[in-house]
């Protein structure tokens, strides 16, 4: 983390819960007679304010958990409440209206915008189809977007082919702000970014969510990133949810297996201790989320698999306040 400096001082947490996600699944069919199993039964809530990060290896359900949140994709079963609201049962105009609320910052900043488009529409596309501001205001709203990304008015004539990959996630920032929204679904904003962009990406959604009041759901890989800019972390693994707690508690007292694996193989910035210190090496292939097993999902690569592993599926419990964990070792 040496080279990647968060500068930003985060704002406060309300009491309110925003988001709030019960018994989520969401499946694809895939070929005749599969059914993958991309979200399996995901609870979990999000507070006004807070930036609720969520980690996990690639193909976990991260992305689909978030599409399916932001109502990008139907729930198979469960429930996505926004303010009370169950989402996937708006009408028309509530839907519209959410599609306001709830944004998307995308993980790929070259496929994600139109290369057709100048800068300017793509940014006023949501102001535009929800009517906020029209004529010279709609032009002093894209002036007064680009400056808050770090960008300058006379970019807003230009296509994305002629910005690099940080500018263009500026600009993808700016397209989700457009509008105004409560929350904010980050998918993986940095992944594609150098690690100098990273830190500038991420103290730029810090400022803003302690200037405009935003509620983040962060998905990363980068799992130090995650650390620094979530109040609370979620750990997936193949569709479900194994652990949740608060930053600090998460990365002090891994409980899960899986959750003490991820972390371990976090680099230290320091040779030395980097030297001595015992990564945890996970054996075994992840089991395909089309067939998942019975039982834990985590049983064939855990070495604390005990009989019961692998006939009751473990549940998301509070194992202490604030810190829940789906294993039968707790």
């Amino acid at each position: 983390m040496s080279e990647v400096r968060i500068t930003e001082q985060k704002g406060q947490v309300s009491d309110e819960v925003l988001v709030e996600v019960k018994n989520l699944k969401k499946y694809f069919r895939v070929g005749k007679n599969a059914i993958l199993k991309a979200v399996d039964d995901l609870n979990l809530y999000i507070r006004k304010g807070e930036t609720l990060g969520m980690v996990g290896e690639s193909g976990c359900g991260k992305t689909t958990a978030g599409r399916t949140i932001l109502g990008i994709y139907s729930p198979t079963d469960g429930e996505v409440l926004f303010e009370g609201k169950n989402v996937h049962k708006l009408s028309g105009r509530e839907k519209k209206e959410y599609t306001k609320e709830a944004q998307i910052i995308f993980q790929d900043p070259y496929a994600s915008l139109n290369p057709r488009m100048t800068v300017g529409d793509i940014i006023a596309e949501g102001i535009d189809i929800h009517g906020i501001y029209t004529g010279k205001e709609r032009l002093e709203r894209i002036y007064e977007l680009l400056r808050m990304v770090g960008l300058n008015k006379e970019h807003a004539n230009r296509f994305p082919h002629e910005f690099s990959g940080g500018q263009r996630q500026r600009i993808g920032i700016a397209r989700a702000l457009a509008v105004e929204p409560k929350f904010i679904v980050c998918d993986e904003p940095i992944s594609a970014l150098d690690v100098s962009i990273q830190a500038q990406i991420v103290n730029m959604l810090i400022k803003f969510q302690r200037e405009l009041g935003l509620t983040y759901l962060f998905i990363a890989h980068d799992l130090a990133m995650v650390k620094h800019i979530s109040d609370r972390v979620a750990v997936m693994y193949l569709g479900v949810n194994v652990e949740l707690a608060e930053s600090f508690e998460l990365y002090k007292n891994p409980l899960h297996p899986y959750t003490q694996a991820l972390l371990s193989a976090i680099p230290i910035p320091d040779p030395e201790v980097e030297k001595k210190r015992q990564r945890i090496m996970l054996e075994g292939e992840v089991p395909s989320p089309i067939n998942p097993p019975v039982g834990c999902r985590f049983k064939a690569r855990c070495k604390h698999a005990k009989p019961i592993c692998g006939e009751l599926n473990p549940q998301l419990k509070e194992v202490s306040p604030g810190h829940y964990v789906a294993c039968h070792l707790y």
